[in-house]
């Protein structure tokens, strides 16, 4: 059942991440990655409210908790992980760990995306 709700949730959590998108950038442009932007941050939040209302106050099966949290928010944003793993770190006390882990994920991430698209902009280019 884990792998059933994970998909259904998965479907929800990418149109959601989808229609969010549209209307974000219907509203405020494709100037800046506002769309992007707002994803992280609700998924963050989001992430951070349904993890601990799903595990101390409401009660729902593994399967379904599962579902919501990986497939739904996974699908809507990873973001929401990294942010609740960085919260985890702070909460327990190894802020250094925190740091370290921030800053990695932010500078490896991008420094990945800019090898990445170098890579597809210049292999097969002779020169």
């Amino acid at each position: 059942m884990t792998y059933v709700f994970i998909a259904l949730f998965a479907i929800i959590g990418a149109f959601a991440r989808y229609g969010q998108t549209l209307v974000v950038q219907s509203v405020l442009g494709r100037s800046f990655p506002f769309a992007t932007l707002s994803i992280n941050v609700l998924g963050s939040f989001l992430m951070g409210f349904l993890f601990f209302e799903t595990l101390e106050r409401i009660n729902l099966s593994p399967e379904l908790r599962t579902g919501i949290l990986t497939g739904g928010l996974g699908a809507y944003t990873t973001f929401s992980t990294f942010s609740l793993e960085s919260l985890n770190l702070i909460e327990n006390g190894e802020m250094v760990k925190a740091g370290l882990y921030i800053g990695a994920s932010v500078a490896l991430s991008v420094s990945a995306a800019i090898f990445g698209a170098y890579l597809s902009r210049n292999m097969g280019v002779s020169t």
